[in-house]
């Protein structure tokens, strides 16, 4: 409490022009500032204490009521339009800020400007905290752009929603004609505004995952631009028409509304070139995944969910970006890691059904390498394979860079040297833009072609030889082989005709020494007669 003690000032303090009875009810001004400090302080030390002893979401919901209290005894109410619904974005907030982009005036007091390089004026958006009133139907709606931060497992994240307050008795009219007046009014807004635009992954604020981050798509390629054969042309054309205008049939026959293309060939054939065409043909935008920066399957599904519709989703070189463990093989955690089986569920599974009108592109040098379950009807639909530059082909390159209709001179023998050598649509370019004059430029190309054709015959010529080698090497590692097994047979054929002359040898000794058994015995049974007779002899005699 402010004291109302006569401070001792000095006879030149101002005080003392007073009267005395109005310096005591006024006082000095450093007590003033001290009492204000102090005051000050203290608000901030409950404040710290508050937010200290009462976690975020208890301090929202204390928030929440204080407002919903003031609300309710101000006759006003409040609708909050938050950033998303669930996992899934909440594209009613795009469409109030794009919305109220038109409302803005000289009294909004701070603005988010922007310009691309290409962009023919400047671009003007609310900042966090600003408010603006809007009027329908005579009725007053005041907006305000609100933005927090979010502390979560020591990462921080800002978080976004727009506030619209109105009188209650206006609640019908608001919530039946004016949001929908708001989200049609976007739609013609960015009908009319509308640019191509192609995304690609960026860290969030404070990264710790991932969001889409985008720039407008100014890639020049169309279909009559692009070099490829007119058959095949025509077939990607009517199935990208037939895939548009089929919405009910997809419905009715109970899928999602998507297709898939698998572009397939060498480098340089065309295949992002064709995937521009594609997209400016759709006025679709595109989506450009890399794999490598995702590290689960959660990761992917979230991604999903933030693909706006009428879009095209690339996926480039899939073979060679990244290794995915295939389903038979997960390891524990298998959510925490990106999977085969994830990214299959991505492409045609229940999660491909969050949204419609949308066209899966993969591309590939080596088609082969790819998991088959990948490639099967209703993820890859249809597979379209980008070949060497042809003379059809050619005849559009020739024209798109040398501005030559019609023929030319020297086509009969590119042409014969196009169906005899290996070029890509990129190398046929770089040739024809060595040099703007006409004659100069195709005489460059077809010296090319003739080298090219030498290189190849040289490069065929060196793997017929490398292939006579390599057989004659087989041929003779069979010889040296089979001689090697005549050597070891002949060496166990000496062998065994040793070990059969030692028996032998062994059988004759035992056969002699049994015949000297034989005699030896013989002669004792005669010793032995002899014997016996001679005793009888003597016996006789006595």
């Amino acid at each position: 409490m402010l004291s109302c003690k006569p401070s001792n000032h000095s006879s030149s303090s101002p005080f003392n022009k007073f009267p005395k009875s109005f310096s005591t009810i006024f006082p000095s001004a450093t007590s003033a500032f001290t009492t204000y400090a102090s005051i000050s302080a203290s608000l901030m030390l409950l404040r710290s204490i508050f937010n200290d002893l009462i976690p975020y979401p208890l301090r929202k919901h204390i928030f929440s009521a204080i407002s919903s209290l003031f609300c309710f005894f101000s006759g006003k109410q409040t609708i909050i339009i938050d950033q998303s619904d669930g996992i899934e974005p909440n594209h009613v907030l795009n469409a109030t800020e794009l919305y109220l982009s038109t409302k803005i005036n000289p009294n909004t007091k701070r603005l988010k400007v922007s310009k691309r390089i290409k962009d023919k004026g400047l671009s003007f958006k609310l900042d966090k905290g600003q408010r603006i009133t809007d009027s329908f139907n005579g009725v007053e709606l005041k907006w305000r752009h609100v933005c927090y931060e979010v502390e979560k497992k020591g990462n921080v994240t800002e978080k976004r929603y727009f506030m619209l307050r109105f009188k209650k008795n206006n609640g019908d009219l608001v919530m039946n004609s004016y949001l929908p007046f708001v989200l049609k009014s976007a739609e013609m807004i960015e009908n009319e505004m509308r640019v191509l635009k192609i995304h690609t992954l960026g860290n969030v604020h404070y990264g710790y995952k991932f969001k889409w981050e985008s720039i407008k798509l100014e890639h020049p390629s169309t279909f009559e631009t692009l070099a490829l054969d007119p058959e095949l042309k025509t077939m990607i054309v009517d199935d990208l028409n037939r895939f548009i205008r089929r919405k009910e049939f997809y419905k009715k026959v109970g899928r999602s509304w998507k297709r898939g293309y698998l572009l397939y060939g060498p480098p340089g054939t065309g295949k992002s070139s064709l995937v521009a065409a594609m997209a400016n043909y759709l006025k679709f935008d595109i989506y450009d995944l890399q794999l490598e920066n995702i590290k689960s399957d959660s990761d992917l599904r979230r991604l999903l969910l933030d693909i706006g519709n009428r879009s095209i989703l690339v996926i480039e070189d899939i073979d060679c970006t990244v290794n995915l463990p295939d389903r038979g093989h997960r390891r524990n955690g298998q959510d925490k890691q990106l999977t085969l089986s994830g990214l299959l569920n991505f492409v045609d599974g229940l999660w491909s059904s969050c949204g419609d009108e949308r066209i899966i592109v993969l591309t590939t040098n080596h088609k082969h390498r790819l998991d088959p379950a990948l490639l099967r009807p209703g993820r890859m639909d249809l597979h379209i394979h980008l070949s060497y530059c042809g003379m059809h082909a050619f005849t559009v390159l020739a024209a798109n860079y040398l501005g030559i209709e019609g023929e030319h001179r020297l086509f009969g023998e590119i042409e014969v040297l196009l169906g005899a050598t290996k070029v890509t649509p990129a190398q046929v370019a770089e040739e024809l833009m060595k040099d703007e004059d006409v004659d100069v430029a195709v005489e460059g190309f077809l010296s090319f072609l003739k080298q090219r054709k030498m290189e190849e015959d040289k490069l065929e010529k060196d793997e017929a030889l490398k292939k006579v080698e390599d057989k004659e090497s087989r041929e003779l590692k069979i010889e040296h082989k089979y001689l090697k097994k005549d050597e070891a047979l002949k060496k166990i054929e000496v062998k065994e005709s040793r070990e059969l002359k030692i028996e032998h040898k062994y059988l004759e000794k035992d056969e002699t020494s049994k015949k000297a058994e034989v005699k030896e015995s013989q002669e004792l049974k005669i010793e032995h007669k002899y014997l016996e007779k001679n005793e009888v002899s003597k016996k006789t005699k006595f």
